[in-house]
């Protein structure tokens, strides 16, 4: 019963969070809600016990990607300019796409139901091939080393790609800061040679 009731706390927060993004112009408190929004699904996958899951969403959701935000906010103005363009294709096909993810989640099996297929077959062979075969006692390093390993190689390769786009943005190795440089030395050496004449 207090897991269903942290659930629906959790869930019923990432609504609000999510209907706070969409409402709000002002980009500092987007990227912040979203950072919120992504610490909040992190909460969700540890009370779902997914704790790599979890550590992976707030190490790129709330700490990479809050961070390069950050970062790229310096080159965009502070508010959203306002749109009277009302996309309600887009709003349909939304709609749409959340109804048929909601029928998928009805007609998957109970949470930890003994006899769903991933409990009687993959499950049994983790665990009878894990210190067997691949001769590796922790499954959990089985599975993403080994059986897992080119989903956590990409999910690696993502990681160290945002964290050079963080790099590069903090360091300011930017077009618009090459170009601002560029344009403010031109503009000293024309001073310099006005002032030398």
């Amino acid at each position: 019963m207090t897991t269903l009731v942290i659930n629906v706390f959790l869930m019923a927060l990432l609504v609000l969070i999510a209907a706070m993004v969409l409402r709000s112009g002002r980009l500092y408190a987007v990227i912040v809600m979203s950072g919120a929004y992504s610490l909040t699904s992190a909460a969700v996958f540890v009370n779902l016990d997914a704790v790599d899951v979890a550590f992976t969403e707030a190490a790129v959701g709330a700490g990479i990607s809050t961070v390069l935000f950050l970062a790229a906010m310096a080159y965009v103005p502070a508010e959203e300019k306002a749109s009277n363009n009302r996309n309600f294709v887009a709003a349909v096909i939304c709609l749409a796409a959340g109804a048929l993810l909601m029928a998928a989640v009805i007609d998957l099996p109970a949470f930890g139901d003994p006899s769903a297929p991933v409990q009687t077959h993959v499950v049994q062979r983790y665990l009878t091939e894990s210190g067997s075969d691949l001769h590796i006692p922790n499954v959990v390093t089985t599975i993403l080393a080994s059986y897992r390993g080119f989903d956590t190689l990409g999910e690696t390769i993502v990681v160290f790609t945002a964290g050079l786009g963080v790099l590069m943005l903090l360091a300011g190795f930017t077009r618009t800061n090459r170009l601002r440089t560029t344009r403010a030395s031109a503009a000293n050496n024309a001073t310099g040679e006005e002032g030398g004449s």
